[in-house]
C-alpha cells in the first residue's frame, strides 16, 4: 500500500568550504574564522551521513552545492575586469565581501526553503518558498538559485509550487525550515505546522536584550503560512527564547527537533512554551510526546557546544525512531546523560546514531542543519528528479568526484588565486553530468 514518505533532501558540501567567521550569532562559525579548513574531509563526511541513513532505511537524496564565487555578485555590485581583477578589487574592499562570494554555507540546506505538505495545504499541492535569508549577505545571495534549482527539481505544477523568495527587506527575514516543523500523526496526515521566529517585524522589540540578532520575523513566516495556503486551525506561530539566541541559538532547530508527534528540546527553548503544549496537546488528544530537557541537566551552552538537538530525529523500517547525533555528543558528559535518558524513556525514540561532520560543526552547521525535509504524497514521489535519490552507486560516484576535485586545505589566502575559480567549474560541470541536471550554473549558461 503506497504511503507519504519524507525524503532528507542534503546538500552536497561544496568546494569552497571554508572557515571566514562570516554569521555572527553563529558561536562556532566565529570561534574557528581563519582556521584551516579541509574542503574534502568535509565533503566525504556529508556524504558519509547520507549513506548512513540510507542504510538505516530513511530515504535520501542529495542537493548540489551552489557555484562558487560568485562573480556575478561582485558584477552586480559595478565590479569590472578578468576572473583575478574581480577577486583583487573585492578583496581591496573589504576582505569578508572576498570571503561572502565563496560562502559555501548553501551546504546546509535546512535554511533552502520552508515547505508545507500536499496535506495542510488548500490546493492539494507540496508549496515550497525559498528563504530569502536576508540577514547576511553571504546567505542572501544564495535565494534565487535555490528558487531555480527547486522549480528544477520540483518542475511539475500539478503536484508543486515553488514561490519566490520573500522580498529581502529587514521586516521580511526569513531562515528556511530551520525554524520551522510539522508535527503529526502519520505522514501523510494533516498536522500542526509550527512557525518558530525571533522577532515581529516591524520592531525588535523582546522581553529581553538581545546580544546575537533574531533572524526570522513573525511577518514573515505568516507571510509563508498564508502563501502556502495552509489551513487556519493548521498554523501556529511561537516566538523564540531570547535567553537562548543569547546563548548562541541563532536557528530554532539548535535547540528544538521534532518527527511526527515527538519533540525533543531545550527547556528555554521558547516563550509562552505552556501555552503552545496545551495547543499541541489538544490537537493531538494528548498522544504526542514531549521530551524537554531542563537546564540543570544540559546547560544551554552545552546545547550548543555539542548541538544534541540539532540532530535528525528519523522514522526507522520498524516504525521505531533514531536520532543521528554529532559525535561531539559523546564528548560530553551530560549530553551523553540525556541520549541515555531518552532511549530509556517512554517514547518512540529507541536509537542513537552518531555520525561525524565535524568540519560542518566547526561552522555551527550540525547533521539537521546539512538536510531539508520534504514529505512526498505516493503520487508525487516518482515525478519529482529521481537521478538525486541516494543509492551505493551514486554515493560512490560522488565519494570519487570529490576525491578528484576537492583541495583538502583551504585558507582565504586561495580566495584571491583564479585556478580556485577554475578547479570549482571544472568540478560542477562533472557533477552536473552525474546527477544528470543539465546547465544549471551561471558559468555553463554565458
Amino acid at each position: 500500500m503506497s504511503r507519504s514518505i519524507e525524503y532528507n533532501f542534503d546538500g552536497l558540501v561544496g568546494p569552497t568550504h571554508n572557515y571566514s567567521g562570516l554569521s555572527f550569532g553563529n558561536i562556532a562559525s566565529q570561534h574557528n574564522a581563519g582556521t584551516v579548513a579541509n574542503p574534502k574531509l568535509a565533503a566525504k563526511q556529508g556524504l558519509q551521513k547520507m549513506l548512513t541513513l540510507m542504510n538505516l532505511g530513511v530515504p535520501q537524496a542529495v542537493l548540489p552545492p551552489q557555484q562558487r564565487p560568485n562573480l556575478n555578485l561582485l558584477q552586480d555590485l559595478g565590479l569590472t575586469g578578468t576572473t583575478a581583477q574581480l577577486l583583487r578589487q573585492a578583496h581591496k574592499i573589504d576582505p569578508a565581501l572576498l570571503a561572502a562570494v565563496y560562502s559555501a554555507a548553501s551546504m546546509w540546506s535546512a535554511n533552502m526553503a520552508t515547505i508545507s505538505p500536499s496535506c495542510n495545504t488548500a490546493d492539494g499541492r507540496l508549496h515550497f518558498t525559498p528563504a530569502n535569508l536576508s540577514y547576511n549577505l553571504h546567505r542572501a545571495q544564495e535565494s534565487q538559485f535555490s528558487y531555480g534549482l527547486l522549480k528544477h527539481i520540483f518542475a511539475d505544477s500539478r503536484h508543486f509550487v515553488v514561490h519566490n523568495p520573500l522580498l529581502g527587506y529587514r521586516d521580511l527575514s526569513d531562515e528556511g525550515a530551520a525554524n520551522h516543523n510539522l508535527l503529526c500523526s502519520e505522514y501523510g496526515a494533516p498536522g500542526l505546522e509550527l512557525f518558530v521566529y525571533g522577532r515581529s517585524g516591524f520592531d525588535d522589540k523582546t522581553q529581553v536584550p538581545l546580544r546575537y540578532p533574531a533572524r526570522q520575523t513573525r511577518l514573515a513566516s505568516a507571510a509563508i503560512a498564508q502563501r502556502h495556503g495552509v489551513r487556519s486551525h493548521l498554523r501556529c506561530f511561537i516566538q523564540q527564547n531570547p535567553v537562548a539566541i543569547n546563548a548562541g541559538v541563532f536557528h530554532n532547530d539548535v535547540v528544538f527537533v521534532a518527527n511526527k508527534n515527538v519533540m525533543f528540546y531545550h527547556e528555554h527553548a521558547f516563550l509562552d512554551w505552556p501555552y503552545m503544549q496545551q495547543q499541541i496537546l489538544n490537537f493531538f488528544g494528548g498522544n504526542c510526546h514531549f521530551i524537554s530537557v531542563a537546564e540543570h541537566e544540559l546547560t544551554l551552552a552545552d546545547a550548543v557546544a555539542t548541538y544534541i538537538f540539532n540532530s535528525q530525529l528519523v522514522t526507522l523500517p520498524d516504525n521505531t525512531m533514531a536520532l543521528i547525533v554529532p559525535d561531539e555528543c559523546k564528548e560530553s558528559s551530560a549530553a551523553t546523560k540525556v541520549l541515555e535518558a531518552v532511549i530509556a524513556g517512554n517514547n518512540p525514540i529507541k536509537h542513537i546514531k552518531y555520525v561525524q561532520c565535524r568540519q560542518s560543526m566547526r561552522n555551527g552547521g550540525g547533521p539537521a542543519c546539512l538536510r531539508l525535509r520534504v514529505l512526498l504524497a505516493p503520487e508525487q514521489q516518482p515525478i519529482f528528479k529521481q537521478q538525486l535519490i541516494m543509492t551505493a552507486g551514486l554515493y560512490k560516484q560522488l565519494d570519487a568526484w570529490v576525491e578528484k576535485h576537492y583541495r583538502d586545505r583551504l585558507t582565504s589566502d586561495d580566495f584571491l588565486d583564479p585556478d580556485l575559480v577554475l578547479e570549482v567549474n571544472t568540478a560542477l560541470e562533472s557533477l552536473t553530468k552525474i546527477l544528470h541536471l543539465g546547465s544549471i550554473y551561471p558559468f555553463q549558461q554565458v
